[in-house]
């Protein structure tokens, strides 16, 4: 935290947002590594308005702790409220804020979300295998349970997805200093 801000996570609610995200969803670098079902990985403004009016998605974008700009987005598909599960994915959108440990913080601010307003038992994710996010993943305290052999093509080369699941009472949400230690500002990183 900065200056007494914090990080905020903002619905879908305004076209601006809408128009913001769907722009990162739409970059290469970040949509190789998703799937948003039926091979789709393009998501348009108009299918990401769509997507976050139905009761199977819930997304929020998410800001720094310096102001109320986003910088990244954070979601859940195949939310169903009767098995109370849901696929976790997200994306950091602003280049300058990867690597700084704001998806971490912002994944546990959202699962906490997701946990007590949706009252969901269990989320789970995957990531591609070579993927820089699996760190991510495990800071966020995943379990793995498996891998779906070849079944993700990026550049025509197939790649395993590392599946994984976290149960509601496994998730503990990160601490606001926690930011602080994994930008290492000087503060010593957890063991």
């Amino acid at each position: 935290m900065l200056d007494g801000v914090r990080m905020k996570l903002l619905p879908l609610n305004t076209p601006e947002i809408i128009e913001l995200a769907a722009s990162w969803l739409a970059r290469k670098e970040n949509y190789q590594w998703l799937s948003f079902g039926n091979g789709v990985q393009l998501v348009t403004p108009m299918l990401l308005k769509i997507m976050a009016q139905q009761e199977t998605h819930f997304m929020r974008v998410y800001t720094s702790d310096r102001d109320d700009v986003p910088i990244g987005i954070a979601g859940l598909n195949n939310v169903s409220r009767t098995f109370r599960t849901g696929t976790l994915w997200g994306t950091t959108g602003e280049k300058s804020f990867r690597s700084r440990g704001y998806a971490s913080f912002a994944g546990s601010k959202f699962l906490t979300l997701a946990f007590r307003n949706l009252e969901l038992h269990t989320v789970n994710t995957w990531v591609v295998d070579r993927n820089p996010s699996l760190r991510l993943v495990e800071r966020l305290r995943f379990r793995f349970i498996g891998r779906q052999r070849q079944c993700h093509y990026i550049d025509g080369r197939p790649y395993d997805r590392l599946l994984f699941d976290l149960l509601a009472s496994e998730h503990h949400e990160l601490r606001d200093d926690r930011l602080d230690r994994v930008e290492g500002r000087g503060i010593r990183r957890d063991p």
